[in-house]
């Protein structure tokens, strides 16, 4: 299997010598082509500083990142800008839409700065749009829809570029249950039908169950790993409650 994330021995210090804290401490690990990968953890573990190294957010201490068999750690300015514009899509807990554009010019921004022909990114515009139920919004602006509407326009501009990598941090965490169930069958689609890789940060055990593969981080070290395999997602899930169980997570969530 084409290998599309490889996550080599990589550790991440903050602090100076007389303070220093350990968040990232030599995990590896890899995703391949087409994977849904979920990362769990409680807070301070490390998951989302682990998340933003490999979206080039921050830089690793020691190690390597390699994305598409390019070495990200060590790209720096306009490669590492136009590396994270084309191969990475990202889908935040805050939407990052920006209010003085359209739903259709949110999702068409990239191509646009990538000069993409008008009528090529029309065309992948109005595809995406509809395989995710957002067609009829497009002339709309992010304060004229609801949050999963919101959401699902953030899911659109994180897939149009067709990027190696998406990488969702916490999506689902500003949504209702119904609009984060929606999203999260989204997700499937992206990645049953549309081949997207997947790499979702959460601390619930309800959208992790939506993943094909969890990665459990303690103290900044992996500490578990699940995989669905032939399992149902309830079974899936009954499973990531285990494994939250002996890691103290949060056991409020249900299905």
């Amino acid at each position: 299997m084409e290998k599309v994330l490889e996550v080599k021995n990589i550790e991440k210090y903050y602090g100076n010598k007389s303070n220093l804290t350990k968040a990232i401490d030599n995990i590896s690990f890899d995703v391949t082509k087409g994977e849904f990968v979920g990362i769990m953890g409680a807070s301070g573990s490390g998951k989302t500083t682990l998340l933003n190294c490999i979206s080039t957010i921050d830089r690793v201490t020691a190690g390597k990142i390699i994305i598409n068999n390019q070495d990200i750690t060590k790209l720096k300015g306009n490669n590492l800008n136009k590396f994270r514009r084309e191969e990475l899509g990202f889908i935040f807990q805050d939407f990052n839409l920006l209010d003085t554009l359209t739903a259709y010019e949110n999702i068409a921004l990239a191509l646009t700065i990538q000069r993409v022909s008008p009528k090529e990114i029309d065309r992948r515009v109005i595809e995406i749009a509809r395989s995710l139920g957002i067609e009829e919004i497009l002339n709309k602006y992010p304060y004229q829809v609801s949050g999963g509407q919101k959401q699902r326009i953030a899911s659109s501009r994180a897939i149009i570029t067709n990027p190696k990598l998406i990488l969702a941090d916490e999506p689902t965490g500003a949504l209702d249950s119904k609009s984060a169930r929606q999203l999260l069958e989204n997700f499937e689609y992206l990645n049953g039908k549309m081949y997207a890789t997947i790499l979702l940060v959460t601390h619930d055990a309800f959208s992790a169950s939506y993943a094909n593969r969890i990665l459990f981080i303690k103290d900044g070290k992996i500490f578990n790993e699940l995989t669905k395999g032939n399992s149902t997602r309830k079974e899936f899930f009954e499973k990531i409650i285990e494994v939250q169980t002996l890691l103290g997570g949060d056991l409020n969530n249900v299905l």
